[in-house]
Order: C-alpha cells, then sequence, then structure tokens
C-alpha cells in the first residue's frame, strides 16, 4: 500500500506513473486523505485520483462521497469534489450525473470566485462525456452574472465559460449559444487577442 512518505515524495511529472501503479486498498486510503486537514497530503491524494480517473474506473465507486463534498462547509472540498466528479463522468453508466446536475450548476454561484472557475472548467467535460446535457449545461452558462463577481475575474470568467460553450457547440447550438459568444466578441470584458484566438476557434469549428 502506498505510504503517507511516498506520497509526499512524489513529484508532479511522476504523478501519472504513480497513479498507474495504485491498487484498490490505495484508492481508498486517498480517498479518505481527501479530508485531512494537511494541505500538501490532500493535494497529493487528490491529484493521484484525478489522473487515476483519467485512466481507469476504480475510483468512480466514491462518486458518492465526492459528490457529499459538493455541499461541504470547506471550499476546498467542493472543489475538490467537483473536479473528482468531472473526472469520472466518463464511466458513469449509472445516470448519477444526470441526478445531480443541478447540485454542481450550484457551485457556479459559489462565495469563492476560484471554485467558480473550477466547476466552468469542469463543465467542459461534463458535456463531452454526458451531451445529452449540454442544453441545461449551455443555457445556465449564458445567464451567468458576470456582473456580480469582481471585476479583476470577469475576462477569466468569461473565457472559461465561451471555452466551454465551443466545445458544446460541437454537438448541440442554439441561438442564444452563438448570441452570447457575439456579445462577449463585440464587448470590453475580452481584450484583442483573447477575441482573435476565439474567433479563429468558431472558423475552425465550422
Amino acid at each position: 500500500m502506498i505510504t503517507v512518505e511516498e506520497i509526499a515524495a512524489i513529484s508532479k511529472g511522476d504523478v501519472q506513473d504513480a497513479a498507474k501503479k495504485l491498487n484498490s486498498d490505495d484508492i481508498h486510503m486517498l480517498v479518505d486523505m481527501l479530508s485531512l486537514k494537511d494541505d500538501n497530503i490532500r493535494y497529493w491524494a487528490f491529484l493521484l485520483l484525478q489522473n487515476r480517473s483519467m485512466l481507469n474506473s476504480d475510483v468512480y465507486p466514491f462518486w458518492d462521497t465526492f459528490q457529499g463534498k459538493l455541499k461541504s462547509d470547506n471550499s476546498y472540498q467542493r472543489s475538490i469534489g467537483l473536479m473528482l466528479i468531472a473526472e469520472n463522468v466518463r464511466w458513469d453508466t449509472q445516470h448519477k450525473t444526470e441526478a445531480i446536475i443541478y447540485d454542481y450548476l450550484s457551485l457556479l454561484n459559489d462565495e469563492k470566485p476560484i471554485t467558480v472557475r473550477q466547476c466552468i472548467q469542469s463543465l467542459g467535460k461534463v458535456a463531452q462525456s454526458k451531451p445529452a446535457l449540454n442544453a441545461k449545461i449551455a443555457d445556465r452558462l449564458i445567464s451567468f452574472d458576470l456582473m456580480a463577481v469582481k471585476e479583476t475575474m470577469r475576462k477569466s470568467i468569461l473565457l472559461d465559460i465561451i471555452n466551454v460553450l465551443l466545445k458544446i457547440r460541437k454537438s448541440y447550438n442554439s441561438d442564444e449559444v452563438e448570441s452570447f459568444i457575439s456579445d462577449a466578441l463585440s464587448g470590453e470584458i475580452l481584450d484583442k487577442k483573447s477575441k482573435k484566438l476565439i474567433e479563429k476557434e468558431l472558423l475552425g469549428g465550422m
């Protein structure tokens, strides 16, 4: 079984290899470590589980644990929950994603801007694995109130939203999505460089 010392010694470049070597006991222990107060151990436990989830379905059985974290009083736990769910949506044959999508989308109103951004970015992964949810996700994203967040965060959050919508529109599109992107391109929040990149992506997706 992997030890705390071994976890602490892992570098970012070694995370994928370490994740490949995990066994069921390791995974169970790492899930328990997600609740530790030690930020360092908790972070590496999260990274290992995140990378393992990209490779194998054996983290998926802990879905209910991750779901429980969505309503935690601790913002780090909320972030951990939403990101690990996003990585395990690809293994979700039991339609658990559909059952929790509204709880998941509620984190777009989180008090912590970093959690909001992580939620938006993670929705791109949810949308790719669950295209039937694309309409719900798109509708919620285009109704996001940018003016309710700090001005310094608006550009980053708007770019996160557009990046998800660009993925979604490959399989689902609507006049509302097109209008949202068009308004963003003609608005003042994004800089010229960002607008050019989006326009390039739009042309590439045609």
